[in-house]
Parts: structure tokens; sequence; C-alpha cells
């Protein structure tokens, strides 16, 4: 069963056991395939391939952390609770992310693949963007793009 049509069940799932906050996302998350699929000139009726659901997905979790940064600053606490709450439901769809360590391996690996490990300091801090961007292709959604910035900059300050 594809990622569409499972979080598209778990809706009757959701209010039979009254859970208003996972009703509440995936309700939210159906409304954002059904606009994916209107904005990609597809028919509402259609179904997402699952790497386009997750794609959906991610950008309403990244919403999320973002509103959560937001309210934090503004001292609005209750809005912070109900965001993150909604966050965790999210997250249950989303594949296991790797962690730094594993991202270092890859990154340890791009580095020498690419030759960054030659280039002179201060051409490794401006290849920055460079290299996080042949890191971000290469794990393709399995890594926080957070984490994949804090590995790179740790692996390129190596070069001082």
């Amino acid at each position: 069963m594809s990622l569409n049509t499972t979080i598209k069940s778990q809706i009757k799932e959701a209010m039979l056991a009254k859970d208003q906050v996972r009703l509440m996302v995936v309700r939210g998350l159906v409304a954002a395939f059904t606009n994916e699929l209107v904005a990609k000139g597809r028919k509402p009726t259609e179904e997402l391939a699952d790497d386009e659901a997750l794609a959906v997905i991610r950008r309403s979790v990244k919403q999320r952390k973002d509103s959560i940064e937001q309210f934090t600053a503004g001292g609005r606490m209750d809005l912070v609770e109900s965001e993150k709450a909604e966050l965790a439901v999210l997250e249950k769809y989303l594949p296991k992310t790797m962690s730094r360590d594993e991202i270092r391996k890859i990154a340890e690996a791009k580095k020498a693949e690419f030759g960054f490990a030659d280039l002179p300091a201060p051409a490794g801090k401006a290849k920055l963007g460079q290299f996080v961007g042949i890191l971000m292709k290469e794990l393709k959604g399995r890594a926080d793009g957070a984490d994949v910035k804090a590995v790179a900059e740790a692996v390129l300050s190596k070069l001082d």
C-alpha cells in the first residue's frame, strides 16, 4: 500500500481514536497531497508516488520546525506545544534519518573523491555550499539538512 493510501486510511483511525491532533495533521497532509497533484498538473483523484509524498511530508515538517522556532522567539509556548505535537505525528511518516556519524563517513569519502582535501583553508570554506550540495544530492532526504551542514563544516574545518 502506498504512503498516500496509508495516510488517507488513517483519517478514519484518528476519528475512531478521537485523536484530534493526529486527525488534524493527517487531514492537512491529504490536502497538501491534493495541492501537490494540482500543482503538478495532475488530477486531484490521482495518487502521489511515495517519494513525492515524502517530499510533501518533509516540507510540512520543515514548516513545523520553523513555526516552533518563531513561536519560541515570540514567547508563545502554548503554540510551541501544539506545533511539537503535530511535528511528532508527522515524523512518524518519515523514514529514519541518518546520524551525524553516518553522515560524517559519507562526507569524508566525498571530500576525498571531489578533491576538497587538497584545497587550502580559505578555498575550503568558500566551497562549503558546494560541498553541502554534493552531500545533499548523495543523501537524497535520508539526512536532515542542518545535520549535513554541521558535518560538512566540521569536515572542511579540518583543512585549517
